[in-house]
């Protein structure tokens, strides 16, 4: 075995995470990381960066731009026409104060199962998660775990998600975005009750031991968004009591019916033609259907489409490189050391799958990104030792989603820091139990049930 190569690729994945949670850019980091690994690897330099990794960075840019492109900017446009919040604010009334925990959890996972882009769905939602914690007087530094479970947990891995986390494989195994059957739906739904249930646990807990509601902000642009969310429930108030006019939202079948047609159009399509195309089709006919629906609220058009591109680019760019990464670490001979371990696991096939996939999404802090990596060279694999198909897909899918959200997660990092103004110190310990914990455990529970069934 290649001790150098081994002690250079682990050292370069720890870096990569070190880097990452440091706030290093992750493209400048993936390539100092891939440098470091192409030579403690012994690979020619030249070789490793302008073809492996660039082929890696160029692949993945190359198979899921549109996807990411269209994915974001019917976000915006759900954003932008205030769709998103009518449906955030109709759950906020529906389930009340009382079941605030639910609320803000139940909104992120419809949007986000309707394929609106997670980082989208965390903005558009906090608001209201702080009008509903801060009624029900529960601490704020459980707003990033509710909405974190709520965006990644379930319903990115769930049978037929739009999300790219359920696509990805549909282009390894030759499945629909509904692979996995009844024990792919019982998986998703476990995730959801287990999930959910521990945190309504852990917020009672802590209410009480004494800890109340109150905002983390400290810098005044952080102060200026507290004090307009402030303002906001108190106009709502006034609303309630019949002082001043309904802040004008819109309908909220006709919010509710593009995030339909999206999940509708990809499920019945991909029994046609392939997935990808199918949830192509379907992001432009839900991103159609929300411009016709809600066309007065929309103020402008083309503003949206160009930060919906930038978005776009911005979060590709960041998943490519970190395939880039593992394109060059696929080539030293200590990687294929570990893909022989993994092939060669005791236990039925399907576990080693799950912990190459998981191991590496939760590396790179990325499940999109770890799927781009790890299918390419385990998919076939598989294959050929004749497991099925769609078992693989929903197993990959739900291990994407484990140790993923490990603290250099790129939506962890965002939704803690700039979404809620926390810390991780004080808000990270419920997104690890519930966004790494229980789908890990739940992920070889799956593994088990596809063994026996």
């Amino acid at each position: 075995m290649d001790v150098i190569g081994m002690i250079g690729l682990i050292v370069s994945l720890g870096l990569l995470i070190y880097l990452t949670m440091k706030g290093i850019n992750i493209i400048i980091a993936a390539l100092l990381c891939s440098l470091l690994a192409a030579v403690t690897g012994g690979l020619n330099l030249q070789t490793a960066m302008m073809e492996s990794y660039m082929d890696g960075f160029t692949g993945y840019f190359a198979s899921w731009f549109l996807v990411f492109l269209l994915g974001a900017i019917f976000g915006k446009i759900m954003e932008e026409t205030k769709s998103a919040e009518s449906i955030a604010h109709w759950i906020k009334k529906t389930l009340g104060v009382k079941r605030a925990v639910f609320a803000v959890v139940a909104a992120a996972a419809i949007m986000t199962y309707g394929g609106v882009s997670l980082f989208v769905v965390g903005f558009a939602v906090y608001p209201i998660a702080v009008s509903l914690f801060q009624s029900a007087n529960l601490p704020h530094r459980f707003i990033p775990a509710a909405l974190v479970f709520g965006s990644i947990s379930f319903t990115m891995t769930a049978p037929g998600s739009p999300e790219i986390q359920n696509i990805i494989p549909t282009e390894h195994f030759g499945t629909t975005p509904t692979a996995g059957g009844w024990i792919g739906v019982l998986s998703a739904l476990l995730i959801m009750t287990t999930g959910g249930l521990w945190l309504s646990k852990l917020v009672k807990k802590a209410v009480q031991k004494g800890e109340t509601f109150s905002l983390p902000y400290g810098d005044p642009a952080k102060r200026e968004m507290a004090a307009a969310m402030e303002a906001e429930d108190i106009e709502e108030s006034q609303y309630q009591s019949g002082s001043i006019p309904a802040k004008k939202l819109p309908n909220v079948f006709a919010s509710f019916l593009p995030l339909i047609i999206v999940i509708g159009l990809l499920n019945l399509l991909s029994q046609f033609i392939n997935p990808t195309a199918a949830l192509l089709i379907a992001l432009i006919t839900g991103i159609g259907t929300a411009c016709l629906l809600m066309n007065h609220f929309l103020e402008a058009f083309w503003e949206p489409l160009a930060s919906g591109t930038q978005n776009a680019l911005t979060a590709l760019a960041n998943t490519c490189a970190v395939v880039g990464f593992g394109s060059v670490a696929a080539e030293v001979s200590a990687f294929n050391t570990v893909v022989d371990g993994l092939v060669n696991m005791p236990g039925p096939p399907l576990l080693g799958l799950a912990v190459g996939v998981t191991v590496i999404c939760g590396i790179t802090g990325s499940a999109s990104g770890g799927l781009g990596i790890a299918l390419p060279i385990l998919a076939p694999i598989y294959l050929g030792q004749g497991v099925n198909a769609g078992d693989m897909h929903r197993i990959s899918a739900l291990a994407s989603g484990g140790i993923d959200s490990l603290p250099h997660n790129g939506y962890v990092v965002t939704t803690i820091r700039v979404i809620c103004g926390e810390s991780h110190r004080r808000a990270y310990q419920p997104i690890f139990l519930l966004s790494v914990v229980v789908p890990t455990v739940i992920l070889f529970a799956a593994v088990l049930l596809y063994a026996a069934f």
